[in-house]
């Protein structure tokens, strides 16, 4: 019997969160915000007390390092964004979607994030899933289906885990000591 595509997706989406589940073991709240080099994107609070990532358009040459804490919000900010142009009514701008401030919350969060991307998935048809019309407004999906964006979230699911894992053992080989 055929797989369907949704559930072939959804799957590829598990397979994805479980290497993120595996690096969370003892990620900690120094250990997010841990700068691997001198030249570093990360997350700060600004002036009301929100954790703002660092961000500049065009990314500057060479590309900074990246502190976990930055990825997980990238994480949060691409998903977020991907779920309320494909399945609500947009998204809040990018400085709007802010860090949860905590390893624990970043965690809570994407957890979030992706069981609602997997229950928005979940009953998809083939149509669904070839169709343009909900991928219309996304920054990023012009022209893409939305077979296109759910095949996409899943590589950069898997792009951004495997950064998290290489600066989580970057640290670990490193011996840095937490504050």
């Amino acid at each position: 019997m055929a797989v369907a595509r949704v559930d072939l997706l959804l799957k590829q989406v598990d397979i994805a969160w479980a290497l993120f589940e595996y690096h969370l073991e003892g990620i900690d709240d120094d250990l997010c915000l841990w700068e691997p080099a001198p030249h570093c994107w990360t997350v700060r609070q600004d002036e009301r007390g929100r954790w703002v990532a660092d961000w500049q358009v065009p990314e500057p040459d060479p590309v900074p390092a990246l502190t976990i804490g930055w990825l997980t919000w990238h994480i949060g900010f691409w998903w977020t964004t991907t779920l309320g142009h494909c399945f609500g009514t947009g998204a809040p701008e990018r400085e709007e979607i802010t860090w949860p401030g905590t390893a624990a919350g970043a965690a809570d969060w994407l957890r979030d994030l992706k069981a609602d991307w997997q229950k928005q998935l979940a009953g998809l048809t083939d149509a669904d899933l070839d169709s343009t019309e909900r991928t219309a407004t996304l920054p990023w999906g012009e022209g893409m289906t939305l077979g296109d964006i759910a095949g996409w979230v899943t590589v950069e699911l898997t792009k951004n885990v495997a950064e998290i894992g290489l600066v989580r053992n970057l640290h670990g080989a490193l011996g840095v000591k937490s504050a």
